[in-house]
Parts: C-alpha cells; structure tokens; sequence
C-alpha cells in the first residue's frame, strides 16, 4: 500500500500504546488496531464514500461504526494531545480555513446544523476549521464552526490559554479588547497588524509576522486529505476526529 495510505513502521510504534484496546485494558483485546487506523486514513486521504473501502479493511460499516466510537469517546483527540506536549511554544499562530460541506454531510439527526458546524451561506454549506500551530509549523489545536463564523470565534477557544511567547495573526484578529488586550495582560508578545481603517495603528514584529507561512502550509497538507478538504461526514465529532488523526500524522512525518 502506498506509504500516503498507511502509517509507516516507526510511526505506528509511536502511537500503538495510546490506542484502546490493550491487553490488560478494561474491555476486549483489539487485534486489528492497524488496520483500523490505515482504513480510516485511507477513507480520509483517498476522499471515497465508506462503502467504497478496500475489502482489505473488512466490512465498511463496522468501520465506520468504530471511527464514530473513537470520535466521540475523544481517542483520535487524545492521540493528539500527546503528540502536542512537544511543542515548541516560541510563539503560535492562528488562521482559520473554510471547507465546502457536501450536501450528504447534512442531515444528521442530533441537533441543528449550527451544533454540528455546517453553516449556509450563497456558496452553499460550509465548516471553518479554526487552528493554532506552533514556531515549528505543528498544529496544537482545533475549533470548528459553521463557515460564517468570524474568525475571532477561534481565537476566544484557541488562544484563552495558550502557553505561547508570542502570538502571530492576520488583520482579521484585530480587535483589541477581546482579543489583544487580554494576550498583552498576560504578558505575551502580539504579531498582529492593524486593520488599514485603524485611527491608532499598532507597531508589530514585521520579521516575525513572515513566519505566518507556517500555518498556512500546514492547511495544505490537512487538505491532502481530500475528505477534509471537502466535508462528507454528517457529525462535527466524526469530522474532528478525522482532523486529529490528520494532524497527528503530520506530528509524526
């Protein structure tokens, strides 16, 4: 199988512990926990409905089923969160993407589609991704919402605690009292450029701000996945896991 399809050796060895279903563990033994995670990855990555999953990876449904479990139960977010607690906290960076909803991710039967982050607008229906990465370009954390959510949505998440030195952003998170204020009371440093309307434009680290290329390219490789570039599942918590399982990856390349 195409090393873009399935984990590698040494990054399976990385993460198989964190996995349920160890021997000692409450519950049953797992024994397939590899080939569950390269069919999840092959399903997120190849873009292909459920039902088209190689026979290789076993009955679709169960698979699916199990990536719903994990999702919800927070596995894929775990994994994740391991992975994270290496990171270089120089300073992080945050931007958001906006991904097209595929009119078969709506429809989902618990509640309304603001609490499963699709939102619609002239361009149809849409999920933002909200992420922050660190000085390395490594993600650290993820909010979605619907597509029309502003970006300081985000930033109220993904900033609150932040370990960072300092924080790098676009004009978008120009807003000073919700935002900026309370980063500079805390004592970090703040790399974002006032918006050109601005009466009182604040000086910034124009040096630091190029590293802002960083998380731009770490959305390009999340959209190599093309079932993440463009939204299939009907459940936020489906579509996050996926996107933590993504993102783990991109830790351990």
């Amino acid at each position: 199988m195409s090393k873009r399809y399935a984990l590698s050796d040494a990054q399976w060895d990385c993460i198989k512990d964190l996995l349920p279903g160890q021997a000692g563990q409450p519950g049953a033994t797992a024994k397939d926990n590899r080939l569950f995670v390269d069919a999840v990855l092959y399903r997120y990555r190849a873009g292909i409905p459920w039902r088209d999953l190689p026979a290789r990876f076993g009955d679709f449904r169960v698979v699916h089923t199990r990536h719903s479990r994990w999702s919800e139960s927070g596995v894929w977010q775990q994994v994740f969160e391991v992975l994270v607690q290496d990171a270089d906290n120089e300073y992080t960076m945050i931007d958001s993407t906006i991904v097209r909803a595929h009119q078969h991710s709506a429809g989902a039967k618990r509640g309304d589609p603001d609490k499963q982050a699709i939102g619609r607008s002239r361009g149809g229906l849409s999920t933002k991704i909200h992420a922050t990465v660190d000085a390395l370009g490594n993600p650290t954390g993820f909010l979605l919402t619907p597509g029309q959510e502003h970006d300081l949505k985000g930033a109220d998440v993904l900033l609150k605690d932040t370990p960072a030195q300092s924080v790098i952003a676009d004009k978008a998170y120009d807003a000073h009292a919700r935002l900026i204020e309370p980063l500079l009371t805390k004592g970090k440093a703040v790399v974002i450029p006032s918006r050109a309307r601005s009466k009182q434009p604040r000086d910034y680290d124009r040096h630091l701000y190029k590293a802002r290329h960083l998380i731009e390219n770490f959305f390009a490789r999340l959209k190599q996945y093309r079932a993440i570039a463009t939204r299939y599942d009907k459940t936020a918590s489906n579509f996050l896991g996926a996107i933590h399982l993504a993102a783990s990856i991109v830790w351990l390349a």
